[in-house]
C-alpha cells in the first residue's frame, strides 16, 4: 500500500467516522458504490485523474450515485478528494469503509466472532470455497448462497459483508477477503485479533485472563478466536498479526526431536 493511499484511507475513514450510521443503509450503498467502481475502470481512473479539477470529480459521484443517501454520497465525495497511489485503491477504499460502516451498524454485536465462523466453514468445505471463488459462477448468485446460508446464524451485518465480499473478489481468496474484513472490523472497534490453538475447548476465566494478558503485551483490546486442534496435544499456539506465540506441547516435543537428532 503506497504512502499516499495510506494517508487516503485515514482522511476518508475520519471522514465516515464523522458520519452518522444508525443502520446497514450506508453500508450497503458503499458496498455497492465498490461494485460499481470495479465494474468500470474507466470510471475509477477518471475519478481518481489528478489532472482533472476536483468539482469535474464531484459531479462525476453526484451523477453516478445521485440514488444514494447524503451520507453515503459525502463519504464518496470525501474519498476522491483523496489522492490514491492507484486506481484500484479507491475501490478498496470504498469497500474497506463499507465493511467499517457495517461494523457500526446497530445490532452487529459480534461481527468479529461471525467472520471467523464464516472463515472457518469456508476452510472446512473446499467445495464451498471453490464456488464462491470461481470465476465463472454468477456474482450475485455467490451473495444470495452466503444469504441462505447464514440465515438465522449471523446478524444482519455480518451477512451484508460476507455477501458483498464474494460478489467482488477481484482475484482474491475467499478465506483472505473473510481475514481482511475481520481486521478491518477489528480496528475500528479498537481491537487486535488473536487466534489461539488449544486441544479443547477454553473456558471463560481462561479466555479471560488470555485477553488481560495479550491485552497488556500489545497496549490494545484483543479479540480472541479460538480453534479447537487436538494435534496442539497441550498448551496453546496464539497468531496474533504478524507474532506468533508457539507454548504447545507438539512445539516442544518437535524442538525436542530436533535436539536429539542434531
Amino acid at each position: 500500500m503506497g504512502s499516499a493511499t495510506t494517508q487516503a484511507l485515514a482522511a476518508t475513514t475520519a471522514a465516515l467516522d464523522a458520519a452518522s450510521v444508525a443502520d446497514l443503509t450506508v453500508a450497503r450503498e458503499l458496498f455497492a458504490a465498490a461494485r460499481v467502481l470495479g465494474d468500470s475502470p474507466q470510471l475509477t481512473s477518471a475519478l481518481t485523474d489528478a489532472s482533472a479539477t476536483p468539482e469535474a470529480r464531484q459531479r462525476v459521484v453526484s451523477s453516478v450515485f445521485a440514488g444514494f443517501g447524503d451520507t453515503t454520497r459525502a463519504v464518496l465525495l470525501a474519498a476522491i478528494g483523496q489522492r490514491w497511489s492507484a486506481p484500484a485503491d479507491l475501490v478498496a477504499g470504498v469497500e474497506e469503509l463499507a465493511v467499517r460502516a457495517a461494523s457500526r451498524a446497530d445490532g452487529a454485536a459480534d461481527v468479529e466472532g461471525e467472520l471467523f465462523q464464516v472463515a472457518r466453514v469456508v476452510a472446512a468445505n473446499p467445495q464451498l470455497e471453490l464456488a464462491l471463488g470461481s470465476r465463472l459462477g454468477d456474482d450475485a448468485a455467490k451473495g444470495r448462497l452466503i444469504e441462505t446460508l447464514l440465515s438465522g446464524r449471523a446478524s444482519a451485518a455480518t451477512t451484508l459483508i460476507v455477501s458483498s465480499l464474494v460478489q467482488q473478489p477481484r482475484d482474491r481468496r475467499v478465506r483472505s477477503l473473510l481475514s481482511r474484513a475481520l481486521r478491518i472490523v477489528a480496528e475500528q472497534r479498537g481491537r487486535t485479533v488473536a487466534t489461539v490453538y488449544a486441544a479443547s475447548p477454553l473456558g471463560d476465566a481462561q479466555l479471560d485472563r488470555l485477553r488481560s494478558s495479550l491485552g497488556a503485551r500489545y497496549g490494545a483490546q484483543v479479540a480472541v478466536n479460538v480453534v479447537v486442534d487436538p494435534s496442539v496435544v497441550g498448551g496453546l499456539r496464539v497468531e496474533i498479526g504478524d507474532d506468533v506465540i508457539d507454548a504447545t506441547v507438539s512445539a516442544r516435543l518437535h524442538e525436542l526431536r530436533q535436539r536429539l537428532a542434531g
